[in-house]
C-alpha cells in the first residue's frame, strides 16, 4: 500500500500543540495538508506552528482556544475555514485528563474529552458537507474499555466518546462523511504522563511497561500514522470504528 498523500487537504487539529496532537498535525503536514491548530497555551501553540512551517507545511493557522468554551470553538472553526479555504478533516485530540474523583475532574472529562468534540464536529459539519474527502477522527483511549485505577472520570468520558463516534458515523453515513476514533494505549513522549511517571513513579512505570505485549511504550508517531491512514482516501470504506493503537496492551492477558 502506498503512503497516504493529502496534498491540499484542509485539516483541523484540536489540541494540536504538543504530544500526540502535534505528531498528528506534523504527519498531515508532511503528507501535503494545510493545517489549523488550536490549544489553550498561546506560546506553546506558536512554537508548534513554527515547527510545522519548518517541516514544509503548505499553510499553518494557529489560534488559542479554550475547548471548554463553545463560543471559542466556533470562533476557531470559522477562522480556520477562512485561513485554509475550507475544511476537509477534523481531529479531536484534546483531553481534560480527569484523573481525580472530585466534581472538577469529572466535569473536565466531559467538557473536554466529550463535549469539545461534539461541539467542534457540529461547527465543522457545514464545511465537511462541501468537501470531497470529509473525515472526522476522535482521539479516545484504551482506558475506555480497560478499567484503570485513578482514572474513572477520564475513562468514562472516553467511553462516551467511543459511543458518540459510532452514533455520529451512523448518522452521517448516508452523506459519506466518515467518523472514526483512535484508542491509543500507553504512549511516551517528552513532557508527557509516562515520561513524568518514569522518574516520579518508577515502579508503576515498569509495571505498566512490562504488561505491554510488544515490550514497551508506544511513540506518538505510531498514533500519527494510524490517524493519517484513517483520515486518508486509503480508508474510504472505513467508518464508525474505534482502532486501538497499543502494541497489544488491551488484549486479554
Amino acid at each position: 500500500m502506498s503512503v497516504p498523500t493529502l496534498t491540499g487537504a484542509r485539516v483541523l487539529v484540536a489540541g494540536g500543540s504538543r504530544g500526540i496532537g502535534l505528531a498528528i498535525a506534523d504527519a498531515f503536514a508532511r503528507a501535503g495538508a494545510r493545517i489549523s491548530l488550536c490549544a489553550r497555551n498561546a506560546q506553546i501553540l506558536q512554537q508548534a506552528a513554527v515547527l510545522l512551517e519548518a517541516t514544509g507545511a503548505q499553510a499553518v493557522h494557529a489560534q488559542s482556544c479554550d475547548l471548554a468554551d463553545p463560543a471559542q470553538i466556533a470562533q476557531w472553526v470559522d477562522a480556520a475555514a477562512t485561513a485554509l479555504g475550507g475544511i476537509d478533516i477534523v481531529v479531536n485530540n484534546a483531553s481534560g485528563y480527569g484523573n481525580g474523583n472530585d466534581d472538577a475532574s469529572w466535569q473536565a472529562g466531559f467538557d473536554i474529552d466529550l463535549m469539545a468534540a461534539v461541539r467542534t464536529n457540529r461547527c465543522v459539519l457545514p464545511h465537511l458537507r462541501r468537501s470531497a474527502m470529509p473525515a472526522i477522527l476522535n482521539i479516545s483511549s484504551i482506558n475506555a474499555s480497560v478499567p484503570t485505577p485513578r482514572a474513572a472520570a477520564y475513562s468514562t468520558a472516553k467511553a462516551a466518546l467511543n459511543y458518540y463516534t459510532t452514533a455520529l458515523a451512523t448518522e452521517l453515513a448516508h452523506e459519506r462523511i466518515r467518523v472514526n476514533a483512535l484508542a491509543p494505549g500507553s504512549i511516551e513522549f517528552p513532557g508527557g504522563l509516562w515520561e513524568r511517571r518514569r522518574s516520579e513513579e518508577p515502579a508503576l512505570y515498569a509495571r505498566i511497561r512490562d504488561r505491554i505485549p510488544f515490550g514497551g511504550f508506544g511513540d506518538v508517531e505510531d498514533v500519527a500514522q494510524a490517524a493519517l491512514f484513517l483520515c486518508s482516501p486509503a480508508a474510504r470504506w472505513i467508518t464508525g470504528q474505534v482502532l486501538a493503537v497499543d502494541g497489544g496492551q488491551s488484549l486479554p492477558a
